[in-house]
């Protein structure tokens, strides 16, 4: 394979109510992504549990761990087994009443490149996120900021979190920071007793705007989901139905692969380094910036 291209995968799976269940088909999926020739294999969001967030439920927070971990461990451990470069998913324990959402970049040695904490958490019917997870820090006295792309050595990788995607200042953040690939691990899915027409019109959303992410940036996007429908463990609604539709798509927003909604599967693309720089040469969007004129955008509300 030439220097310039990056073999990448992204893994959609099921997830259920065992942990190590969850992870024993997270592992299996990463050997074939592995076998396949991937050096990048990215996860979802929250792989090794279901989506707790449905409720609100204090004991749920026994399901967190610190970093270095248990999962971390694992996925370090084949990270290094097969030579690859693992983005996965934890609960994070970071001290008494502080937890996050972070994702954790594993090196082809296992060692912990480096983690992020989810930024922007979500607080709405079905995805009750802030009960469970402070955000990340902007700036914090370990190294770690909010939008900073991690280093490894396939590349300089922007790892954001479900939400985030949602928010082009997060993306362009980390291309201004210098990262080479945006990447969403994601947990999201429909209310099941929403009718056809805005199921689509959520998901077509939720694929357009990241399509935009890497349009806007010149950046290929990595944006693995989750599949199955997970039910309310409080019986007040018939669950979430997660809508899978991973994705891999390059820096003009074209489709590179692409889930359905409903098998597990391994999404496989190749990246091509240097086309990035070839189209910014083109599309120079980040020459044109008029930085002297957007200071309104740090205010919540533009007088």
């Amino acid at each position: 394979m030439s220097p310039n291209k990056l073999r990448v995968a992204a893994v959609q799976q099921a997830c259920d109510s065992n942990k190590e269940s969850s992870l024993a088909t997270t592992e299996r999926l990463v050997r074939e992504a592995a076998s396949g020739g991937a050096q990048l294999v990215v996860l979802q969001e929250l792989h090794a549990t279901l989506y707790f967030c449905q409720t609100e439920d204090t004991a749920v927070f026994d399901l967190a761990e610190p970093i270095p971990g248990p999962t971390t461990e694992r996925l370090a451990a084949l990270a290094r087994e097969l030579g690859i470069v693992l983005v996965g998913s934890v609960f994070e324990r970071r001290m008494n009443g502080v937890y996050h959402n972070t994702a954790v970049v594993l090196e082809k040695d296992g060692t912990l490149a480096g983690i992020y904490r989810k930024m922007h958490i979500p607080d709405d019917p079905g995805f009750y996120e802030k009960f469970y997870f402070t955000p990340g820090d902007a700036t914090s006295n370990d190294g770690l900021s909010g939008f900073t792309p991690i280093e490894t050595s396939i590349g300089r990788l922007g790892i954001l979190v479900c939400w985030d995607q949602w928010y082009p200042e997060a993306a362009r953040l980390m291309a201004l920071a210098g990262a080479e690939v945006l990447i969403y691990p994601t947990a999201i899915g429909w209310d099941t007793t929403d009718n056809p027409d805005e199921q689509s019109r959520q998901l077509e959303a939720w694929v357009t705007v990241q399509r935009g992410h890497a349009v806007a940036n010149n950046l290929p996007v990595i944006a693995p989901n989750r599949i199955g429908t997970e039910p309310d463990p409080s019986g007040q609604s018939a669950g979430i139905r997660f809508w899978g539709n991973s994705f891999i798509c390059g820096p003009q927003g074209e489709f590179l692969a692409r889930a359905d909604d409903r098998k597990e599967e391994i999404l496989t693309a190749e990246i091509d380094r240097q086309r990035s720089e070839s189209i910014r040469r083109i599309w120079p969007y980040f020459r044109d910036r008029r930085i002297d004129a957007y200071g309104d955008l740090l205010k919540r509300v533009r007088d």
